[in-house]
This record gives C-alpha cells, sequence and structure tokens, in this order.
C-alpha cells in the first residue's frame, strides 16, 4: 500500500534518527532503499512541493541522503530565474527541484570473498545510494571526515563513487563480506571498512579507450562557459556532448566564494586518475572531497573534467573551478581522452602538451 505524504516524512526522518542510535550495526550492513528501478538521493535538504513551483507552499522538508522512487522529469511550472535548470522530479508524494537529487539506483553485488589471484587490490564503484563505513584508524585524519565526525554526521561513501579495495574480511557479527576500503591517489590516511556488496570490480575492458583508432590530434574538447556544455570533437564532428558545471565565483545563492573561475583559453589533458582525493583553497572556503572519479586534469595543478555525486545542477557553475559532469560523462571523456590509462596502476601523469585539446570559451552575443 503506498505511504502518506505524512507518512513518508515521518519515515525518512524515523531512518535517520534509527541510524544515528546504531552506528555498529549502520556502519556493517546495507539500508533497506525504497524498491524502485529510478531512485533518487537528495544532496541537500529540499522541500517536497504538490507541483514543480518554486512559489508552491512546502508540503514537508527532506532531509539530507534521504532516498525516494522518481516517476519522472518535469519542466517548472513557472520560470524560477534562481536557477538556469528548470528541471524538476515527480515522486510519488510530490515534487522536488532536481537540482538537490543525485540520480542512483539500489543495485548491492555478490562480493568477491578473496582477493583476485595475482592482485593486491582492485577498483571499485559504489553501486548503492550510499553506504555508511567505519574507520580502523584511531583518528580521522581528512579535514572532512574530522568535520562529519565532530558534527556528527553520517560516514558515507556515495553512488558513482570509486574506490581502492584492499583486503577482504568476514564481519564476525553477521557473516557478511567487508571490503577494506582507500584512496590510492590523493589520500590523507584513512582507511574504511565497509559492507562489500554494495561495492562492484570494475573490470579491464570496462575503460577501454573510445575510438582508438582515430588520431589523437583530432580529438578536441570544446568547453563553453557560457551555454554550460562539453563538446567533444573528432577532426570537428562533434561524437559526444553533455551539459556541465563550470567554476563560478558566486555560490548557488549569489554569495561570492572567492576566485573559483575555470580558466580560458588552450590546454591539455596532462593527467588522469581513476580516482582521487581532491582538496584545495583555504580553511573556511576551501573544499575536501574523497573518491572523486574520472578525474582528467587539464590545467593548473587541479583543474579537471570529472564525476560529480554532490549535485546534480549541471548546466549552471557550481564549481571551484572544475568542470562537473554527470559521472557517466565523466567516465566516457575518460576513455575517450589521452593518455589512455589502465586498470592498473589506474593513473598517469605525462609532460608537456601532449594530451587531448581541451579549449575552455565563453559565447558573446
Amino acid at each position: 500500500m503506498p505511504l502518506s505524504r505524512r507518512d513518508f516524512i515521518k519515515l525518512a526522518g524515523g531512518a535517520a534518527a534509527a541510524l544515528a542510535l546504531a552506528p555498529y550495526n549502520r556502519a556493517l550492513s546495507l539500508t533497506d532503499f525504497p524498491q524502485a528501478t529510478r531512485l533518487g538521493r537528495l544532496t541537500t535538504k529540499a522541500d517536497l512541493r504538490s507541483a514543480p513551483r518554486i512559489d508552491f507552499p512546502s508540503l514537508g522538508r527532506l532531509g539530507e541522503d534521504t532516498v525516494v522512487p522518481l516517476l519522472r522529469e518535469v519542466t517548472a511550472g513557472t520560470t524560477d530565474f534562481s536557477y538556469i535548470d528548470q528541471r524538476w522530479v515527480e515522486t510519488p508524494n510530490g515534487y522536488l527541484y532536481s537540482g538537490f537529487v543525485q540520480p542512483v539506483k539500489n543495485l548491492p553485488n555478490e562480493p568477491l570473498r578473496e582477493m583476485p589471484a595475482g592482485k593486491n587490490g582492485f577498483w571499485a564503484e559504489v553501486t548503492v545510494p550510499y553506504v555508511d563505513f567505519l574507520l580502523e584508524n584511531p583518528a580521522p585524519a581528512s579535514p572532512w571526515l574530522r568535520e562529519a565526525i565532530q558534527w556528527g554526521r553520517p560516514t558515507r561513501l556515495y553512488y558513482s563513487q570509486v574506490m581502492w579495495i584492499d583486503q577482504i574480511s568476514t564481519n564476525p557479527t553477521t557473516g557478511n563480506i567487508l571490503y577494506r576500503v582507500t584512496e590510492r591517489y590523493g589520500s590523507y590516511g584513512d582507511i574504511f571498512w565497509a559492507e562489500g556488496a554494495a561495492f562492484r570490480p570494475i573490470p579491464e575492458e570496462e575503460i577501454a579507450p573510445i575510438h582508438p583508432d582515430v588520431d589523437p590530434a583530432e580529438k578536441k574538447i570544446h568547453a563553453n562557459l557560457t551555454h554550460q556544455t562539453i563538446s567533444c570533437r573528432e577532426a570537428g564532428r562533434e561524437v559526444y556532448f553533455c551539459r556541465m558545471s563550470s567554476g563560478s565565483k558566486h555560490d548557488i545563492y549569489g554569495n561570492p566564494t572567492g576566485t573559483w573561475s575555470t580558466p580560458l583559453g588552450t590546454h591539455w589533458t596532462w593527467r588522469k586518475s581513476i580516482s582521487m582525493h581532491m582538496a584545495g583553497n583555504t580553511v573556511g572556503s576551501g573544499w575536501d572531497t574523497p573518491g572523486v572519479s574520472w578525474t582528467t586534469l587539464f590545467s593548473g595543478s587541479g583543474i579537471a573534467i570529472h564525476a560529480t555525486f554532490w549535485h546534480n545542477l549541471y548546466g549552471m557553475p557550481r564549481s571551484h573551478g572544475c568542470l562537473n559532469v554527470a559521472p557517466e560523462d565523466a567516465k566516457w571523456i575518460f576513455r575517450w581522452t589521452t593518455p589512455v590509462v589502465s586498470l592498473e596502476p589506474g593513473d598517469i601523469t605525462i609532460e608537456g602538451p601532449g594530451g587531448t585539446h581541451v579549449t575552455v570559451e565563453e559565447t558573446t552575443y
């Protein structure tokens, strides 16, 4: 029987409270997510409304990480120029602004019971909306984790994140398989244990180069800051297109954030990593994010095209200077560009302008 809107909101809040009271069980078991083919995870608190309109009264406020079934995507019932993106998603109990809803699936896996032969680890993708973890080291090393523990926030990894698994064990209480999860590149040294069923090992063929027979010099990326789009072209012909979120000098509410605009001009891809920890800027206005997957660096020491799991606001400036794209778009670009990256070691750096040509431009009218 479908939940009433009131029960729907109470269930979301009650689940969060239950998790807070049982951290051990929370960290070592998968969450019971809604049964639906299409799901959405709220990346921040958001109002549920009776129509896809920002000016309608709220039916209730859902918390961050609430997972809801998604029925369809619709256009806003009225124009709100606060956001370029006018998409909303319909749930069984109302509408949510799509920019705050990460599209996810709930696809648990049969975990490996031992490490692959001859391997000291493997890359794996989170295939559930989120998975909680326990910290192996006595105290958190990375800023994001210290802050999460200080403020009592859940310690989680999210759908589409790619992590490095270097040990396999068994939960003595439940008998479930646990993975030891680390970050191979950019790590502060934190080590996690999480339910193995949440992770899907990535096979070599999944990162095979796309269109390897095309002359690398004919492959060019055009990123347009005005339209917030990326166009991948071969000999001038577009072969892939996606929306992005570039660097912004203001946050989503119009408040100044610093000098986070994406640099204009001509660049070349110089480093690629299947997954890395990304951090930068200063205390109070910086960022610190684990497991940023399908990262293609092309400018300076850290400007990249990469997957994003913390928002769904593609089509408007939102980042700290990088080009945020959806995970499937980041993965395609990662495989299509040069230099080519193999599953082992999963990271490569080249000297000089030898990678794929990237042009960052603005359109003037």
